[in-house]
């Protein structure tokens, strides 16, 4: 469409609303769990660290009586605790064990499943060498599995320093929330500087963080900006951003629609919206509703690809939620 004599374009401008985004099974497994044990047992019900990165969920849920903790030591004795989604190490564990503490464990399965690794390879006599980021709660509980034969990497100069007992004997595994792209520089590195180096049976990085990164590299040709809704403590949120930023395209991590700011939008016809793993819908409808007040009136779905993925409650949870279910109390 030509531009109007005033100079400015007169197209229309849209919104592109990406799909898959926002909860994944993990997060939608963790929050249940939450809930079912705040309707079972009643308040409080104490949580060790975030549920899941996200400021609005853990504003909900402590509103509905849960009390969120740093450590066990801010936990009465013998009460009931929820362990996050991303994992804790052995030594929280047997802390909890010691405090005689009710545990409910809400980590995601895929977390679990590195835990796993690294305990079975660091049995087999090989060092393990976990890419991740040092400070992020699911990182601090895999190192825990296996401290004495676990070495953590970031980046491809951190492989250039890397020292092992022995090169042919080296696994490498990852965190579930990085960058599909950072990721692969480094393990090619740790390939080149240890041929025999093994990798886990199947990708640590999780299916929902692979997929919101897929789909904002498909969209980004498409628009002039994006917009993630997520934490700023989100790790896969974070990546979101970093992956469309390297397409070229200015990105944008916001909490909520609160957040806005005018000067991102000069010269934008087309933004594209998607949200992190732990950010609630009710988040990117607000937001689409808010950038429509902007002049944004046309939204598109683009639907990447599809997901089906349900995780099944905790042990500890499930007999008893199901029976509440069966009679109509939950």
């Amino acid at each position: 469409m030509p531009p109007s004599k005033s100079g400015e374009s007169n197209a229309v401008r849209r919104i592109l609303l990406l799909t898959p985004r926002g909860f994944c099974a993990g997060v939608v497994r963790a929050i249940d769990v939450v809930k079912i044990a705040l309707g079972l047992y009643g308040a409080p019900i104490y949580v060790r660290k975030e549920i899941v990165h996200n400021r609005h969920v853990v504003e909900e849920l402590r509103a509905a009586g849960a009390v969120f903790v740093e450590e066990l030591d801010d936990v009465p004795e013998g009460e009931r605790v929820i362990f996050s989604a991303h994992g804790v190490s052995p030594a929280v564990r047997n802390q909890a064990v010691e405090r005689r503490l009710q545990v409910i464990d809400a980590t995601c399965p895929l977390v679990t499943k590195v835990h796993l690794e690294a305990v079975r390879f660091a049995r087999q006599g090989h060092t393990v060498v976990l890419i991740g980021h040092k400070d992020h709660d699911e990182v601090i509980g895999t190192l825990g599995e296996a401290p004495e034969a676990t070495i953590l990497v970031e980046t491809v100069e951190d492989v250039d320093r890397l020292h092992v007992p022995d090169p042919a004997k080296v696994t490498y595994l990852t965190q579930t929330t990085l960058s599909l792209e950072e990721t692969r520089d480094v393990i090619e590195r740790l390939r080149e500087r240890f041929p025999a180096i093994q990798g886990p049976p199947a990708q640590d990085i999780c299916y929902a963080t692979e997929n919101r990164q897929l789909a904002v590299k498909a969209v980004a040709p498409m628009c002039q900006l994006l917009l993630v809704v997520g934490s700023r403590n989100s790790s896969n949120s974070k990546r979101l951003v970093e992956v469309c930023q390297k397409s070229g395209v200015p990105a944008h991590l916001l909490d909520d629609a609160a957040e806005l700011r005018a000067e991102w939008f000069r010269g934008v016809e087309t933004v594209a919206v998607t949200a992190g793993a732990s950010a609630p819908e009710h988040l990117v409808r607000e937001l689409v509703s808010a950038l429509q007040a902007r002049g944004f009136a046309e939204v598109e779905e683009v639907e990447i690809k599809d997901e089906d993925v349900r995780f099944s409650l905790p042990a500890e949870l499930a007999q008893q939620a199901g029976r509440l279910v069966s009679i109509g109390a939950l």
